[in-house]
């Protein structure tokens, strides 16, 4: 089955869909919830819910329920901590997603299993596609890549959709605070302040990802990796400069309204190295479904707007 502008049909098609969030109360999940309480059926799972960690929950829980698709949008996301904590980053973003690989195949549900661009090692100066060597330089990143090989090397039988692993790089939305929300905090707080200017990737809106998701529940899709990202690329602090330029058209009060520049070796307390380059390449997205993410400048403009210029 091709994917495209069917979106609405699949919402109508399966409005009796049943579909498990896992990880529902992060900035994805939280998202994904939001959007489709009203279109599906739901139930989610907060991390106080149900721990990754613990794979005699994950069974107890998850076995007992009755769904068609299962969103993964939990994960051990601190990437310095992660190099501290390698065994349980290895528990949470590697053995987990097999777990539920595995149990999705026994019920014969779609498993969408989100992923990032740090399982990329930075040195490529052009988008990355799904198929180039995934060669991450940390741990949170070889754990991420681990989670992303356990889930597709799962066998599965004829009946079952494969699993869909999609990348998502620099995410931000209204659940959870960002990177963009702290440089605005700081801004409203400080005459001066700066960010990274040599390190770039896409910035990735939650509802964007929650509304072109809908494309993927279907069990005739095929799986395998797929990037979703906002289109165009920055560094950090052309991502921060622009979100402070909505602010300002916006009416958002701030003191400093100039970001200034760092470098990503003056980051002396980062314990994890990171990507110097991780742009996600959208151009199979775009070929399945022939639709363009809209670009990151507009869907931070959007979220700026919806977020801050009312407060």
């Amino acid at each position: 089955m091709t994917v495209g502008n069917n979106a609405v049909l699949i919402e109508r098609r399966y409005r009796r869909m049943k579909i498990v969030i896992v990880g529902s109360s992060g900035r994805l999940g939280s998202a994904l919830m939001r959007e489709y309480k009203e279109k599906f059926g739901v139930v989610g799972f907060s991390h106080a819910q149900l721990d990754l960690a613990k794979p005699e929950q994950l069974r107890d829980k998850l076995s007992s329920l009755d769904f068609d698709v299962l969103i993964n949008a939990a994960a051990f996301t601190n990437v310095d901590l992660c190099e501290k904590e390698r065994d349980q980053a290895f528990r949470i973003n590697a053995e987990a997603p097999r777990l539920l690989a595995e149990i999705c195949r026994d019920k014969k549900a779609k498993l969408i299993h989100f992923s990032t661009d740090y399982v990329f090692d930075g040195e490529k100066r052009e988008p990355y596609v799904e198929t180039d060597p995934a060669r991450p330089i940390s741990v949170y990143g070889e754990s991420k890549r681990a989670g992303e090989e356990n889930v597709l090397a799962v066998p599965i039988g004829k009946q079952t959709a494969s699993p869909t692993v999609i990348r998502v790089s620099w995410v931000f939305g209204p659940d959870r605070p960002s990177f963009i929300d702290a440089m605005i905090k700081r801004a409203r707080d400080e005459e001066r302040i700066d960010a990274v200017a040599d390190k770039f990737s896409t910035p990735t809106y939650t509802s964007d990802i929650a509304r072109m998701l809908t494309q993927f529940f279907d069990v005739d899709v095929p799986g395998g990796i797929l990037h979703f990202a906002n289109s165009g690329e920055c560094s950090w602090q052309g991502y921060a400069q622009h979100a402070l330029d909505c602010c300002r058209a916006f009416g958002v009060p701030l003191k400093a309204t100039t970001v200034g520049s760092s470098k990503l070796a003056d980051m002396q307390k980062w314990i994890a190295r990171r990507p110097v380059y991780s742009v996600l390449s959208t151009a199979k997205y775009a070929k399945l479904t022939g639709a363009i993410p809209r670009s990151w400048r507009d869907a931070v403009a959007d979220y700026i707007e919806r977020s801050y210029s009312k407060k």
